[in-house]
């Protein structure tokens, strides 16, 4: 028995998995304390469930070729726009105004199909551009029109489908991510930018921005700006974040963490599980989450350096770029220079469909470790 257990350990990394499993129980000792005033565990034990249903696939996919069942490329887009598509149906449940989860029946927790989807599309995309930087060098017009026009279309559909504009973005930032690995000549990149901002522009001249995502964006000028409207959020986590100093008052003791009250920190088991890290245990145990996160993504980048193929490595690519921009958002977020767009920090915001994908990808990330090119043909 233990000898099995040292074999399946030795395909895996386990370096990347110390890393997920710290942070994922770093996070729920976060929830348990955001949630301990409603004295339910339900949040709690979710988390902990989805993190070892996470573990089974994160040793899975360190096992099998994933590149290889990837071959059949259509079953999976097919996959991601169905799962998509259930959302029109009666087990769609909307969220301050996103349709964005699946009640399922008999189910023990909710889907949320967009954060399920992140991981296949990443894949599909990856094995896209690979075949156009091996076949066509990035160089021609095709190159850059079928992979941009795959995350483009998963932008539109689901944000048409769910309205979810934040969690539409994370599938063009996991584009922008591998276009750039890939080679993509800068100027593609400049007018790409130059295009988003022009339309961006002439949305607000024409004043076709939604009222509430416009916002968003303003109070983010102006923090006095609706301060018990659209700045109520951002307001009470900043408030959250500056009364723990340094070392925080302590868990289980924060303010507003511990407050039944309705004007305290609002979301704190998920968007704001940042700021309940800072009002108990203070910039260390920030610093703590901000090192951890960034350890994790350090080692997507590193695998994808050593990674045995092109699409390997910009499998690696396309998730690092996931984690990257979902911490950057969810922190900035709660220090109230991003505006709100409800990601969730990777890891440690309460989300069962989040943890085990998150696991899942690792997993992935994993295997491609695991198939690396020996030392002496990477440098040799």
């Amino acid at each position: 028995m233990l000898q099995s257990i040292r074999s399946l350990l030795k395909k895996v990394d386990l370096v990347l998995l110390t890393l997920c499993v710290g942070a994922t129980c770093y996070g729920i000792l976060l929830i348990a304390s955001a949630t301990h005033y409603t004295g339910d565990l339900h949040n709690v034990i979710v988390q902990a469930a989805a993190m070892v249903i996470g573990l089974v696939l994160y040793f899975i996919f360190s096992i099998i070729d994933i590149e290889y069942y990837f071959e059949k490329w259509w079953l999976f887009f097919a996959f991601d726009i169905g799962l998509i598509l259930l959302l029109k149906t009666p087990w769609g449940v909307g969220k301050s105004g996103n349709l964005s989860w699946l009640d399922i029946p008999f189910f023990p927790m909710m889907l949320q199909p967009a954060e399920i989807v992140k991981l296949p599309f990443t894949i599909l995309l990856a094995k896209q551009m690979a075949w156009f930087r091996e076949n066509r060098q990035m160089r021609g017009l095709d190159s850059l029109f079928w992979p941009a026009a795959h995350a483009g279309f998963m932008f539109i559909f689901i944000y048409v489908i769910s309205s979810d504009a934040g969690s539409a973005m994370v599938y063009l930032v996991i584009y922008a991510g591998m276009a750039f690995a890939a080679g993509l000549p800068w100027y593609w990149f400049a007018a790409g930018f130059g295009s988003v901002g022009l339309g961006v522009l002439l949305l607000v001249i024409y004043d076709k921005v939604p009222s509430h995502m416009m916002k968003r964006f303003l109070v983010l000028f102006d923090h006095s700006y609706e301060p018990r409207g659209v700045g109520w959020q951002q307001t009470r986590g900043l408030m959250a974040l500056g009364s723990g100093g340094v070392f925080g008052q302590g868990l289980f003791q924060g303010i507003q963490t511990q407050s039944s009250l309705k004007e305290a920190l609002p979301e704190r088991e998920t968007d704001f599980i940042f700021c309940v890290a800072g009002e108990e245990l203070g910039m260390v145990g920030c610093m703590a989450i901000i090192i951890i996160e960034a350890l994790i993504i350090y080692r997507c980048f590193q695998t994808a350096r050593v990674a045995k193929t092109t699409m390997g490595s910009y499998i690696c690519v396309g998730l690092a770029s996931m984690l990257m921009i979902q911490t950057i958002e969810n922190i900035g977020m709660c220090l109230f220079v991003m505006p709100v767009i409800g990601l969730t920090l990777p890891f440690f915001s309460s989300g069962g469909s989040s943890i085990v994908t998150m696991f899942a990808a690792m997993g992935v990330i994993s295997g491609v470790r695991k198939r690396m090119l020996p030392e002496w043909l990477r440098h040799g």
